[in-house]
């Protein structure tokens, strides 16, 4: 009998990705996919290692399998990803009750390292970062017509704040013909929304000396047949150009959504933060992208609590967030994390004011929100069914304003059965916290 094998895939959609290739390789090779750990008799965790709480959810979730394996469901762990990348030794020394404890590169090396752990060895492997995979096979184990795209792997911009160069390595673009090849393979398989994503989508090139290749990227991607929706995330403002711009324009399937993490407004605190820019010129980058892309919706993140932030710098942060009026907003606590050159300053501040100030940009963007989805009542918008909730007794899904997972959903009416991955009309009447609330208004799009 073939032996069952469940994934769990921690942190974010890039990482999501790297898990999908290694279930393919697993799956050729004759292993059962189960996508519950507890029916499955090995356990691969594709960890995340980038922040704090990140750090805790894969801790918590190893030491639950752990559990398992006790009670002798689990027969063995494998752990790989960002926390096993960032603490090799200590991540191997720790957790013991894990059969593997392998880096981001040797994903690629995935089944070998299985023979050895049913063998009876136990394995800990650490290869090159710039070894790590770039292409591959890969099961889409998000809802079936959408799927993420990642064109590159690692990051160069080193912000004081952030892990991830040191876990990922430099940036590295996947070359052009294999994103579009794997782009191509995605649509043959009913995929009909690609989601583009990066460390640094803004980048993508730049490597290959083919600086500002973005935009012919997704030029290209809105071509091929069968794809309805294309999405880019993760764009940094200061290589925003208008080439990028007029695709939005241009382009029928590229969806007017932008999503640009500027982390803060103020000028000294960006500088920090290795950051280009300042308030100045984040606003001349948001009124010019508004102005180009009227339609635009833009979401951002922003980081709270940044060693040496004052109430003043912070109360600067809030009047701008007030005033840009971001469609989408995401806000992290900052997270000292060690490595980084910003948990040597010696300004750090106290984790209560951290939290205290993101819950205040939140409950301020809330606000913010339930005035935009109060506006769109009585339009008329495109929305791609993501399933049915039995209990409210009608259809959730997004419109073109919204990410997956990340952000609000619409709830839909309608009288005839909708298929999931269907694109429809539907007419909005009421809003529920970050959802809307519409009815069904014509049959599904055509193409």
């Amino acid at each position: 009998m073939a032996i069952k094998l469940g994934m769990v895939s921690l942190g974010c959609s890039k990482n999501l990705v790297d898990s999908e290739r290694m279930l393919a390789k697993l799956r050729t090779h004759g292993y059962q996919l189960v996508t519950e750990p507890g029916e499955a008799e090995i356990a691969v965790v594709n960890t995340c290692g980038f922040i704090q709480s990140a750090k805790e959810e894969a801790i918590e979730t190893i030491l639950e399998l752990g559990a398992l394996k006790k009670e002798g469901t689990l027969k063995k762990i494998i752990l790989t990803g960002c926390l096993t990348e960032r603490y090799q030794e200590e991540a191997a020394e720790l957790f013991t009750e894990a059969d593997a404890v392998i880096g981001i590169s040797d994903n690629r090396d995935i089944v070998d390292i299985l023979d050895h752990v049913l063998a009876g060895e136990r394995v800990v492997r650490f290869g090159k970062k710039t070894d790590a995979e770039l292409t591959g096979d890969r099961i889409v184990t998000t809802l079936p017509f959408f799927a993420y795209l990642k064109i590159a792997e690692g990051c160069s911009n080193c912000c004081s704040y952030c892990a991830i160069p040191q876990i990922r390595g430099p940036y590295r673009s996947v070359p052009f013909a294999d994103v579009m090849e794997e782009a191509q393979w995605l649509a043959s398989h009913h995929v009909t929304e690609l989601n583009v994503v990066a460390q640094d989508t803004t980048c993508y090139g730049e490597d290959l000396d083919q600086p500002q290749h973005l935009p012919e990227l997704l030029r290209a991607l809105c071509q091929i047949p069968g794809i309805r929706w294309v999405r880019v995330l993760y764009c940094y403002p200061e290589r925003i150009t208008d080439a990028l711009l007029d695709v939005f324009v241009e382009e029928l399937h590229m969806v007017p959504y932008l999503d640009l993490p500027i982390q803060h407004c103020d000028g000294t605190i960006l500088h920090r933060m290795n950051r280009p820019g300042d308030e100045e010129t984040l606003r001349r980058t948001i009124a010019h992208i508004r102005e180009r892309v009227p339609q635009i919706t833009l979401r951002t993140t922003l980081i709270t609590g940044f060693p040496g932030e004052t109430k003043e710098q912070f109360n600067r942060l809030g009047d701008f967030v007030q005033e840009m009026q971001f469609d989408h907003l995401g806000c992290f606590v900052y997270s000292e994390e060690e490595g980084t050159r910003a948990a040597q300053f010696e300004d750090q501040i106290d984790e209560e004011v951290r939290t205290h100030r993101a819950e205040i940009l939140m409950e301020q963007q809330a606000e913010v929100n339930a005035a935009k989805n109060a506006a769109k009542v009585g339009s008329v918008v495109t929305a791609v069914i993501e399933g049915y909730d039995k209990y409210a007794g009608c259809y959730f899904g997004r419109t073109v304003a919204d990410a997956p997972d990340i952000d609000g959903k619409i709830f839909i009416k309608s009288d005839r059965r909708l298929r999931l991955g269907a694109y429809i009309s539907a007419e909005v009447f009421d809003t529920l916290d970050y959802d809307l609330l519409a009815e069904e208004v014509s049959d599904e799009l055509a193409e």
